[in-house]
């Protein structure tokens, strides 16, 4: 008995096929970026010249791990947030949304304390290390402390992700898997068929 292949259930195998090795292909791409960013990241620590504040989103990958200085025209609050201090110890990182001179704000994390209530500062001139700030955010890591608290962690480019790699993988993964299952389906039937 002649084996049929069904054409739209193997179209659209061989479609989705195609599309998980295309991820996995683009997931290497996007580890080679990667690399490359966290090594201009690791670069920009070992430049001594600051920075100004930068004035845009646009602007913030240039200033990441660079020294910089901002002056804190008015404190609106201080908030706990969990950090590390320089020593590795868990604890709070005390974070200060300043207003900036010309109108912007900026976050400063301030240093670090054992305990989360906030502390008081009353603003000013401060430097420090421009450090990444959620997923699209900076701040500024106050070097010195300030507020009589303990140094922060200086932001370390080599905490970021970069799975990339594992997502490629998974990718390839799910592309062989598929193409497995579907063969299998095929045996099966083939199998059942010939049996009638």
């Amino acid at each position: 008995m002649k084996r049929r292949v069904p054409v739209f259930a193997t179209a659209v195998v061989l479609a989705a096929v195609a599309i998980m090795i295309a991820l996995g292909f683009w997931q290497l791409g996007r580890k080679a970026e990667k690399e490359a960013l966290l090594a201009r990241y690791e670069q920009a620590r070992g430049i001594a010249a600051a920075v100004p504040w930068p004035g845009s989103p646009d602007a913030y990958p240039a200033a990441l791990y660079r020294r910089s200085r901002i002056d804190c025209a008015r404190v609106e609050r201080v908030e706990p947030v969990s950090g590390r201090s320089n020593e590795g110890r868990a604890g709070w990182a005390q974070i200060a949304h300043c207003r900036l001179p010309d109108g912007r704000v900026a976050r400063i994390a301030l240093g670090w304390s054992a305990q989360p209530e906030p502390v008081f500062w009353t603003g000013g001139e401060v430097g420090g290390i421009v450090g990444p700030a959620g997923k699209s955010g900076i701040r500024l890591v106050a070097a010195p402390a300030q507020a009589g608290l303990r140094d922060l962690a200086a932001p370390d480019p080599s905490n970021l992700p970069n799975n990339h790699l594992s997502y490629a993988v998974q990718w390839f993964a799910f592309a062989t898997t598929a193409l497995v299952i579907y063969l299998l389906a095929l045996r099966r039937r083939w199998s059942a068929s010939s049996s009638d």
